[in-house]
């Protein structure tokens, strides 16, 4: 399949030097892994992007023309949330809300700018520390859970569920989405040996999935698995690499099912597996529901332009939102209602471009992509807007629509510098035939 987009003029900036290139590619490596702890505040992850912004700053970090439409929308929406809590300010709770707020803005333009220039080393060092933070969460998690030792079980674990390092079960799971495609992709493209440090990463990351008993986690590491995985067969070039995903995914899903039931046979976990897999939770059915609550929020907002501000809606129902999109509406009023879909969206169809371009780091795209898109699908029916790796995924993929026009760009000119001398040889031919 051809791609033909229109490219921006691609980076003029040059090579780095080696000690700045290291600091920064180590920097990406303790954003990744800070990423996975966050039961503290300011929580690591706080300050690994705080430090990585200054360093980067300090070393070359450049705002291009193409970030601008989402420093609009960020600013814009933030501006919503700011204007309609202004009558809530004096309370920390909500001023705590605005400020992380703006710092998550913040951190998409990070990734976004950070990302886009020397993309394949500093993803590749991004997606490892994921990895590493992602385990250390969900070793925690599985020790909290089968209680390894004292004091892990009240540390790790949130009524009964894996929530790890963590302040919630539910985002954990989320959070764990990412770091399982990575390592899934390891399973079904390394040589044999790394495959299995692969699969064994994958399956200690799907048992804290497992155990951290969120319904939304688990579909979302079913469709984003299949998604990837299709995707990975649609773009490999090669025969035998589309034969091995096929064998290799068969024999994943036979392990992950052999896996799921032995963890079934506990008691506990079965329990409130059963307990959890039920489809007719009494929190979502009912008027005040979940699925109530959104169409009762969606009707209120309508009569709001100013919305109620953060925090208030369970002044007026009797659980929050669950829904990110109502929650925009109800923060920010009409302004970050309309703006938060906007950018979502937006993001989503320029993505949609990308999938079939080839860029030496399209197979984490697809992984990127992947979990972007089921965290999007989550959004409808929880409350994102504070999820510190939503807003790293939303910078990652605008990052990656730059970084592919540069890539596209510096290759058409390479081609016409390797065809030069060809139109010439063809231009003196027909000149001296003309003669």
């Amino acid at each position: 399949m051809t791609i033909t987009l229109t490219a921006d003029r691609p980076s003029s900036v040059g090579p780095m030097p080696p000690g700045v290139a290291r600091w920064q590619h180590a920097l990406m490596w303790l954003v990744g892994c800070g990423g996975a702890i966050v039961m503290i505040e300011p929580s690591p992850y706080e300050i690994a992007t705080l430090v990585g912004l200054i360093f980067f700053y300090a070393t070359g970090l450049r705002f291009r023309p193409v970030f601008l439409p989402l420093l609009v929308l960020l600013i814009t929406l933030n501006l919503g949330y700011t204007i309609c809590a202004a009558y809530l300010m004096d309370k920390s709770q909500i001023v705590n809300w605005i400020v992380t707020s703006w710092y998550m803005a913040v951190t998409v333009l990070f990734f976004a700018m950070v990302l886009s220039e020397d993309t394949e080393a500093r993803l590749e060092l991004f997606r490892r520390g994921l990895i590493v933070g992602a385990l250390i969460a969900s070793l925690a998690g599985i020790a909290g859970y089968f209680r390894l030792f004292p004091g892990a079980f009240d540390l790790f674990t949130l009524y009964g569920r894996v929530k790890g390092t963590f302040k919630d079960p539910n985002v954990i799971s989320a959070f764990l989405i990412l770091p399982a495609l990575f390592t899934l992709q390891g399973v079904v493209t390394q040589p044999f040996g790394k495959a299995m440090k692969s699969g064994l990463a994958f399956g200690i990351i799907a048992v804290a999935l497992l155990l951290a008993f969120s319904r939304a986690a688990w579909g979302q590491l079913v469709f984003t698995s299949a998604l990837m995985l299709m995707l990975m067969y649609l773009t490999s070039p090669l025969r035998r690499q589309r034969n091995r995903i096929m064998l290799t995914t068969a024999a994943v899903i036979v392990a992950a099912i052999a896996m799921v039931l032995v963890l079934l046979s506990f008691d506990s976990i079965e329990t409130l597996f059963k307990e959890r897999a039920s489809l007719h939770q009494s929190y979502d059915s009912g008027r005040f529901g979940r699925f109530g609550r959104h169409a009762l929020g969606f009707q209120m907002a309508l009569d709001l332009p100013l919305g109620i501000g953060p925090l208030q809606f369970t002044k007026f129902f009797p659980e929050d939102t669950h829904n990110s999109f109502l929650n925009a509406f109800m923060s920010g009023g009409w302004i970050a209602g309309i703006c938060f879909p906007v950018l979502v969206f937006i993001t989503v169809a320029m993505s949609f471009k990308l999938i079939f371009v080839r860029v030496p780091w399209q197979r984490s795209y697809l992984a990127l992509f992947s979990a972007f898109l089921g965290t999007v699908g989550e959004a409808f029916i929880i409350d994102v807007d504070h999820w510190r790796h939503f807003w790293m995924l939303l910078g990652a993929m605008w990052a990656m629509n730059a970084a592919a026009y540069d890539y596209m760009a510096k290759n058409r000119v390479k081609n016409r510098v390797e065809d030069q001398p060809a139109a010439q040889r063809r231009t003196a031919a027909a000149n001296a035939a003309a003669s």
